[in-house]
């Protein structure tokens, strides 16, 4: 059975699932508890921001949504398929198939133009059409003219929007975004952001966001607070007042 076959979408059931997961990593101190019995859902079409200081746990949880990582306990589902019994290669098809990220860096490859870093994930899935697809994303986030560039060649926000392309190329189930305008100054951040936001709502994409900014944060239908490898939602007026980040 393939991976395809298993990850499914349903109306009764949460797009993403956690349930009382741990993780725990080795050190040379001893173990380190990362996540403590994190239980969350998110249903389809939704858009979530995850704030909270820096180390508490919030990437973490990112890449166990992802299939990067692998959880010591609980449950753990996300596109109806049980990430904790997959192989390393059915989440490799799982991640290829439904899932988009976007991280602070990057993530481009120096030596490959835009059209070919975006198309060459669906180049090596064995997708006929991965440059005419890729070249459709690049027009989506505004690069229709930029696509025989190097990632040397373009600045900051353009190689985001590259990153954005790679990502929705695939038109994902799920999104799911680390800090993506870290290292972008305001005005281009924000560019990226409602670009981001668009091609979610355009494609129906549920979006998994992790930020520092509040104002960023108040934009997600749902705010939930990370802290200390523990997780709660976090009411509006709190986040307004300062207090959820």
């Amino acid at each position: 059975m393939k991976a395809t076959d298993v990850a499914v979408d349903r109306d009764d059931r949460p797009l993403v699932h956690l349930e009382h997961v741990d993780l725990t990593l080795g050190s040379a101190s001893g173990d380190v508890n990362i996540l403590k019995g994190i239980s969350f859902s998110i249903q389809a079409g939704e858009t979530v921001s995850v704030v909270g200081p820096s180390g508490s746990g919030k990437t973490s949880m990112l890449m166990l949504i992802a299939g990067l990582e692998s959880a010591s306990a609980g449950q753990l589902e996300v596109c109806g398929l049980d990430l904790r019994a997959q192989s390393e290669d059915r989440l490799a098809l799982f991640r290829r198939d439904h899932v988009g990220i976007v991280f602070q860096g990057f993530h481009l490859i120096p030596t490959m133009t835009a059209l070919e870093n975006v198309a060459i994930p669906m180049e090596l899935s064995g997708r006929s059409d991965a440059f005419e697809q890729a070249a459709d994303s690049l027009r989506s986030v505004g690069l229709g003219h930029r696509m025989d560039h190097y990632p040397g060649q373009l600045s900051g926000g353009e190689q985001q929007r590259v990153a954005l392309a790679r990502a929705f190329a695939i038109k994902p189930k799920l999104l799911l975004a680390d800090e993506p305008t870290g290292n972008l100054d305001g005005a281009t951040g924000q560019q990226i952001i409602d670009l981001m936001f668009k091609l979610s709502d355009d494609l129906g994409t549920t979006l998994l966001l992790i930020t520092h900014d509040p104002a960023l944060a108040e934009r997600c239908g749902r705010i939930v607070r990370m802290a200390d490898g523990c997780l709660e939602e976090v009411e509006r007026d709190r986040m307004l007042a300062g207090t959820a980040d």
